[in-house]
């Protein structure tokens, strides 16, 4: 058999673009601003993580501008080689103050460090035990682990400590998961988790790409908001969210990220991330810092379209965050409720199985700190709209 058949057998994208709903690959030319421009027509970004505004700031773009002056525009090769610049060690001791942590690596992708973390880690007779819900990416690193790996149900702490009281005592064994799930917005309930993993000697991971620079008092991340930071093992955490840029890092004890920088294959063998996003990053810690206003305008466009969206009567699962789901059931509907709001200049994601369990397709909003009243006050009323067309609400 030819190994392309599957390829040209592949025809669920021509249907869903003959019918022209098709929501991928959307083409902006623009910033990823409150209002972005596609196909030449304004639309209101409600579909992005850059939940504090900051690829637009001044001062992050002016960093990596500085940084490409400086640096040029790449490193040329690996960190392990000849790619470490002192642009990115002076980033990991922010990163590492900044997260209250002993030290910090930095990743090219937030993809690449959950799976070189996460196979540096995990032996042959390790364990790992996973939320079903988590992120594609510490699934594809528990793959590359040579552990073994269990999956419970989301949130269910009595189906975790099932498989944690049977696990052999001896057994190396780490919990992983995401502070906030990304597609619906919901919380690990580290409070919960923690008294768990201490109980059987595991070890806690957690991936926090949507929760730093979101949640917590200080934007510290999930941990800070269940008031754990000091109590979780390993903290990663992405730049492509709240940090404005690309790439990926892990906090945590200094001998734990040392075997991590001696051990990841996807640090060691992948190009070095390049001086303008280290600047870019640099800049949003300080930015996050200096203007904790833009935390507070990000929570309180949030309240503000919960409030709304709940009043309406969608069904907005169990979100805690700037990350709000309408629940709409079926693959078609969440396709065709994009495309209905795309033509009334609202920018939403349609999610569908597998990212969500099958029968419970939705509508993936977001919001950022430089959504003004009158952009969500819009969107609003484009979402009522559909959403009545549709028979979503009443």
């Amino acid at each position: 058999m030819d190994i392309f058949s599957k390829c040209f057998a592949f025809k669920e994208d021509r249907e869903v673009k003959e019918k022209g709903i098709y929501p991928y690959f959307r083409t902006i030319s623009s910033q990823q601003d409150p209002i972005v421009i596609m196909d030449g027509k304004e639309m209101i970004m409600l579909g992005s993580n850059n939940y504090l505004g900051l690829t637009s700031h001044p001062k992050v773009k002016r960093a990596a501008i500085e940084a490409v002056e400086k640096y040029g525009s790449g490193c040329a090769g690996s960190r392990f080689l000849n790619g470490t610049l002192n642009i990115h060690e002076e980033l990991e001791e922010k990163l590492a103050k900044f997260m209250k942590r002993e030290s910090c690596l930095v990743f090219s992708t937030g993809f690449q460090a959950n799976l070189g973390t996460i196979a540096s880690l995990v032996g042959r007779e390790d364990l790992i035990f996973i939320d079903k819900a988590d992120h594609a990416s510490i699934i594809d690193g528990c793959r590359l682990s040579f552990g073994s790996t269990r999956k419970y149900n989301h949130n269910d702490m009595d189906h975790l400590e099932t498989f944690l009281k049977n696990a052999d005592p001896k057994t190396g064994k780490i919990v992983i998961v995401d502070g906030v799930f990304s597609m619906e917005g919901d919380l690990a309930q580290l409070d919960q988790l923690l008294p768990l993993v201490k109980k059987y000697n595991a070890r806690l991971l957690v991936d926090d790409a949507h929760g730093v620079g979101v949640m917590g008092k200080s934007g510290r991340g999930t941990a800070e908001h269940f008031n754990v930071l000091d109590e979780v093992d390993l903290i990663v955490g992405t730049f492509s969210k709240s940090l404005a840029t690309v790439g990926g890092f892990v906090v945590g004890s200094r001998e734990v990220i040392n075997w991590i920088k001696h051990m990841a294959r996807t640090m060691i063998f992948s190009a070095s991330p390049p001086p303008s996003t280290m600047a870019s990053v640099i800049a949003s810690l300080e930015v996050i810092d200096e203007e904790p206003e833009l935390l507070e305008r990000l929570w309180e466009n949030t309240r503000f379209m919960m409030t709304n969206l709940q009043r309406m009567g969608f069904d907005t699962g169990l979100s805690e965050t700037p990350i709000i789901p309408l629940i709409v059931g079926e693959d078609l509907t969440a396709f065709i409720m994009s495309k209905m709001l795309q033509d009334r200049g609202v920018f939403v994601n349609p999610v569908i199985s597998p990212a969500t369990p099958p029968g419970r397709a939705l509508i993936r909003t977001s919001f950022m700190a430089t959504h003004r009243k009158n952009h969500l006050d819009k969107a609003l009323e484009a979402i009522e709209v559909v959403g009545r067309e549709l028979g979503l609400i009443r």
